[in-house]
C-alpha cells in the first residue's frame, strides 16, 4: 500500500505523540507526572520560548496576561517553572523551566533518541545527511509561523 506524504508525516507525528503520552500515563501510575494537559503545553511553550516574561508567553499563546499568570503560578507551585527578576528591568520577571521539567521532557526525547539511532542504522550516511538537511530546511524556512527562541 502506498502512502501519501501527508499520511506518512501524520503517522510519524502521531506515533511520537502517542509514545510520549504512554510514558506520561506510566508516570501517572507512580504519581511522578502531575501536569494537566494545559499545563504540559504551557511549560513546553515556556521552554521553547527561552526565558519569556509572562506577557510574552501570554502574547504567544494568545491569552490574557491574567490567564497566563494563573497558569504560570500553577507551574511554579508544582515545581516546573521558576521566576527570576530581570537584571535590565527589575519590574519584569523572566520564566525558566526547572530540572523537574527536564525530567518530564526526557520522557519524550528518549524515544526520539531511539528512533534517530534506528535511522542511522537503517539508512546510508548520505541518506541520513539528506534527511538532516531536509529537517533543517523545514525548521528554518518552511515553518515561519513558529519561531523558537531556543534554536
Amino acid at each position: 500500500m502506498t502512502q501519501t506524504l501527508e499520511t506518512a508525516f501524520f503517522n510519524i507525528y502521531t506515533k511520537f505523540k502517542i509514545q510520549f503520552y504512554k510514558r506520561v500515563f506510566q508516570r501517572l501510575e507512580t504519581r511522578e507526572a502531575s501536569l494537566t494537559t494545559t499545563e504540559a503545553y504551557s511549560v513546553e511553550i515556556i521552554n521553547a520560548l527561552g526565558s519569556p516574561t509572562v506577557s510574552e508567553f501570554a502574547k504567544f499563546v494568545n491569552i490574557s496576561v491574567a490567564n497566563a499568570t494563573y497558569k504560570v503560578q500553577s507551574l511554579i507551585k508544582k515545581g516546573y517553572v521558576r521566576k527570576e527578576r530581570s537584571q535590565e528591568d527589575r519590574r519584569e520577571s523572566h520564566l525558566f523551566v526547572t530540572e523537574r521539567y527536564y525530567d518530564y521532557e526526557r520522557m519524550g526525547t528518549s524515544y526520539i533518541d531511539t528512533v534517530l539511532q534506528r535511522i542511522q542504522e537503517s539508512f546510508t550516511p548520505q541518506d541520513v545527511a539528506l534527511f538532516k538537511r531536509m529537517l533543517i530546511t523545514i525548521n528554518d524556512d518552511l515553518m515561519p509561523e513558529v519561531e523558537l527562541h531556543a534554536e
